[in-house]
C-alpha cells in the first residue's frame, strides 16, 4: 500500500466565527486520483481553499508530503501544492506560453529567470492539452474553457506532488471535460504524486477517479476506495448524498444512473 502523499487530519475551517467544514479527515494515498462530491454548499470549496493556504485552519492538520503547508510561506506552499480554482485571477497582457511558464517560478531563485528548457517544457505541456497552436496569443481573449486547459497546462510545469481541482471542468465542453481529467489521472498515476478534485457529478468522478470522499454539512459522511468496492457499496456510498443510485458495471468500470 502506497504512502498517503495528502494527509488531513480533524480539519476544521470557516469564515470569521462561521465555521463551514468540520473535523475532516481522510488521506490520499501517492498514485490516487481523489474526488471531493458533494452537493451545493456543503463545503468542498472551503475545504480546497484551507489545504492550498488560502483560508487559515481552525483547527486540525494539513500534511503534504510530511510537510505542515499551514506553516508554509505561498512560495514555499506552491512546491508541494498546485491549484487550480473554479475562477483564475485575470492575466492582462500575457501569452498563452508566459501563462504557462509562471508554473516554473516556485522552482526558481531570486534572481533567476526562466530558461529555454523551460520553455521548452511549457510548450510541452500545451500540447499535451491540444492547446499549443494558440501559444502566442493573449491569455485574457481565450474562452473560458481555453483559460482552463491553460491553467491545467501551467500546473503540468508546476509538477508538484500534490495537486488540488475546484471544480475544473465547470467551463469546459463534453470532450475537454474528459481530456482534462483524463490527462490529470494519467499524470498521478504514471508519476505517484496524489490529486484532490471537487466534482459536482458523480458518473465522472466514478470513470475517472480511484477514492471517493463524500461531504456534507461540512463533515465527511463516507468514502471508498473504486478498486476494491461493489456496485452495492458504491450504490449505498452515493444515495446518501444523490438519492436513489443504480451502479452498473461496464468493461470493468462502472456507470452510475439517477432514479
Amino acid at each position: 500500500m502506497s504512502e498517503p502523499l495528502l494527509s488531513l487530519q480533524d480539519v476544521s475551517v470557516g469564515y470569521g466565527s462561521k465555521v463551514v467544514v468540520s473535523g475532516v479527515s481522510f488521506q490520499v494515498r501517492a498514485g490516487e486520483f481523489c474526488a471531493l462530491l458533494g452537493l451545493n454548499g456543503s463545503g468542498k470549496t472551503t475545504l480546497l481553499k484551507s489545504v492550498c493556504g488560502l483560508l487559515p485552519l481552525l483547527s486540525g492538520s494539513c500534511l503534504a508530503g510530511g510537510v505542515d503547508c499551514t506553516q508554509l510561506t505561498e512560495y514555499r506552499r506552491a512546491r508541494h501544492i498546485s491549484y487550480i480554482p473554479q475562477r483564475h485571477s485575470k492575466l492582462l497582457g500575457v501569452s498563452v506560453l508566459d501563462a504557462v511558464m509562471m508554473g516554473h517560478y516556485s522552482k526558481l531563485g531570486v534572481l533567476e529567470y526562466p530558461t529555454r528548457e523551460n520553455r521548452q517544457v511549457a510548450y510541452e505541456a500545451l500540447e499535451k492539452m491540444s492547446m499549443s497552436h494558440l501559444a502566442g496569443e493573449d491569455f485574457s481573449r481565450l474562452s473560458e474553457g481555453q483559460k482552463q486547459m491553460v491553467i491545467l497546462a501551467r500546473t503540468l510545469v508546476q509538477s508538484t506532488p500534490v495537486t488540488l481541482m475546484d471544480e475544473p471542468d465547470s467551463a469546459l465542453d463534453f470532450l475537454n471535460r474528459r481530456k482534462m481529467l483524463g490527462v490529470v489521472r494519467g499524470l498521478i498515476h504514471s508519476e505517484g504524486k496524489a490529486g484532490l478534485v471537487t466534482l459536482h457529478e458523480p458518473g465522472l468522478a466514478i470513470e475517472y477517479c480511484d477514492y471517493l470522499v463524500l461531504i456534507h454539512g461540512g463533515k465527511v459522511i463516507a468514502d471508498l476506495r473504486l478498486a476494491t468496492a461493489s456496485p452495492a457499496e458504491i450504490e449505498e456510498c452515493l444515495s446518501q448524498i444523490y438519492g436513489k443510485i443504480t451502479a452498473l458495471e461496464h468493461k470493468g468500470r462502472y456507470v452510475v444512473l439517477s432514479d
